[in-house]
């Protein structure tokens, strides 16, 4: 079987398992090593003390399996588009980020039908169950059929977010898109909101092209920041990222960007929800990233009843999902920074 063959025969496997954006991307340097660990050393990475480790085999995908030859990367969609107040789309609205009627707060993150009092919002990305065990499962699932199929033998390793691989490089050398100006992965016809997953393997298979950069001179995202984080086009300093502090900064958080955390409970979706490529997203989305498929308040979060919780509690209702990265604390601290973002009082911290 040529290599053209089996790759062929590997996009048939990961279709008839329901992962339909499949691309190859050769198990070579990610283009960008130089930039990466200028930096980390730059201290851009803030608290994420991962990032600091393993820099030789995260520039390198061929130092994870030993005798690599391609990585199969995945983007497995999750749930998007929310519409502003007056039916408008978050990308067709300027600089407003606020979800309207049809998203999972009020605008003004007033009470909402339910009376249960203002809530946080939580990134799309975490409302369903957590993503790393979903897609490993799916990737693993592909892998064994990999195995059954085509002609070995040969070796595979699946990666989703944990090991020390640049995943957005890797997407974007396989062409699943490009890494935009905020920095996340954008494809053309299905937007930015999806996971990536990947099968690092010694078969040769055929890698797919690069696509265009196609930001052009659209800068919405980086106007839309609320804290600034994207200090040019194609660099963010995580230091500031609304999802970087709700999620990985582990102390406290400094008044002036905590005022610009605005009602984000958990993660952030700003730069996304302003992105053209985010009019039409993917619309095949598998059940378990759905709102009420995980434990936790997804897709919004009532906040004195965050604030209310004790450690046991927090942690029961977030089992299960992506919002288990932060502690309680971290939840509670979050929560008390939302409602006086909402009261306007600016002491948040």
């Amino acid at each position: 079987m040529s290599p053209a063959e089996m790759t062929r025969r590997t996009r048939d496997l990961a279709a008839e398992l329901g992962l339909e954006h499949v691309r190859i991307a050769r198990a070579a340097p990610v283009p960008r090593a130089d930039y990466i660990r200028q930096w980390v050393k730059d201290g851009k990475a803030g608290e994420m003390a991962y990032l600091y480790k393993y820099q030789d085999i995260r520039d390198d995908p061929a130092a994870l399996l030993s005798g690599a030859a391609a990585v199969v990367v995945v983007a497995d969609p999750y749930p998007a588009g929310v519409d502003m107040p007056g039916g408008k789309h978050p990308a067709t609205a300027g600089t407003d980020h606020r979800p309207g009627p049809g998203g999972a707060v009020p605008p003004d993150g007033s009470p909402a039908a339910d009376n249960s009092g203002p809530r946080g919002r939580i990134a799309r990305y975490a409302w369903g169950r957590d993503y790393h065990r979903v897609l490993r499962r799916k990737l693993q699932r592909l892998a064994d059929a990999m195995r059954r199929e085509l002609p070995g033998p040969f070796q595979t390793r699946v990666c989703v977010d944990t090991a020390p691989v640049v995943e957005r490089e890797l997407a974007a050398a396989a062409g699943l898109g490009w890494i935009g100006k905020n920095t996340m992965v954008i494809d053309e016809r299905a937007g930015s909101y999806f996971f990536l997953g990947e099968i690092l393997t010694t078969l040769p298979l055929q890698p797919d092209a690069p696509v265009a950069d196609r930001c052009g001179t659209c800068t919405r995202c980086l106007q839309a920041c609320p804290t600034g984080a994207l200090v040019e086009p194609y660099r963010m300093d995580a230091r500031r990222c609304i999802a970087y502090l709700t999620i990985e900064h582990r102390s406290s958080i400094p008044p002036e960007l905590a005022a610009g955390m605005g009602n984000w409970l958990f993660g952030c979706d700003v730069c996304q929800e302003v992105c053209p490529y985010n009019r039409r997203p993917m619309r095949t989305v598998d059940p378990a990233y759905a709102p009420g498929s995980g434990r936790s308040w997804s897709p919004a979060a009532p906040l004195a009843e965050v604030l209310a919780c004790d450690d046991e509690t927090c942690r029961r209702r977030v089992q299960g999902t992506a919002m288990r990265r932060a502690t309680p604390e971290m939840l509670r601290r979050n929560a008390r920074i939302a409602l006086e973002n909402l009261s306007g009082s600016g002491r948040a911290g």
